[in-house]
């Protein structure tokens, strides 16, 4: 049967620039597929539509320009932190990633661009920002459960409770 929006399916896929570098892949971390509703906007917008209109065992490629993923480079999206802000054990360095927390509490990637004696420049895009992304996806199974409320995220499947 034809996936469309709403279902939720599982997939396996590798991620790869164009000079055939891996960024991502579903086999790294214990090979979890990846699980998430068809058009809920949990992942980005070209994989999420690739899906549609294919089944189960489908194995495809796709090339997504940076407007189908992570969107366009924007010059000048940095922030200005007093190095003070930061916790005393974290040492801030150029090119380490740090996780803000957005205005409704969504984590919020960012790196460290420059540091000087008080102040750290942060460059807000997205680290995959500007970047043509290649993807081969493996459809593994569709008509899959929704996670539970308090679950991790999209294919998250290990037992814990998350109530303090």
């Amino acid at each position: 049967m034809a996936i469309k929006e709403g279902d939720i399916i599982k997939v396996e896929y590798i991620g790869t620039f164009d000079d055939g570098t891996v960024f991502d892949s579903t086999k790294i971390n214990g090979g979890t597929p990846l699980k998430f509703e068809v058009g809920a906007g949990q992942i980005i917008p070209g994989f999420d539509n690739s899906v549609i209109g294919k089944s189960v065992g489908d194995e495809f490629d796709i090339r997504l320009k940076p407007s189908e993923a992570y969107g366009q480079y924007k010059e000048g999206f940095t922030q200005s932190i007093p190095k003070d802000q930061f916790p005393p054990e974290q040492e801030p360095e150029a090119g380490l990633m740090i996780l803000l927390i957005g205005p409704e509490g969504q984590p919020v990637p960012a790196t460290i661009k420059e540091v000087n004696d008080d102040i750290v420049t942060i460059d807000l895009n997205h680290p995959m920002a500007g970047k043509v992304l290649n993807f081969k996806v493996k459809i593994i199974e569709t008509g899959c459960e929704p996670d539970p409320p308090h679950a991790c995220g999209p294919g998250c499947e290990h037992d814990h409770n998350h109530d303090l």
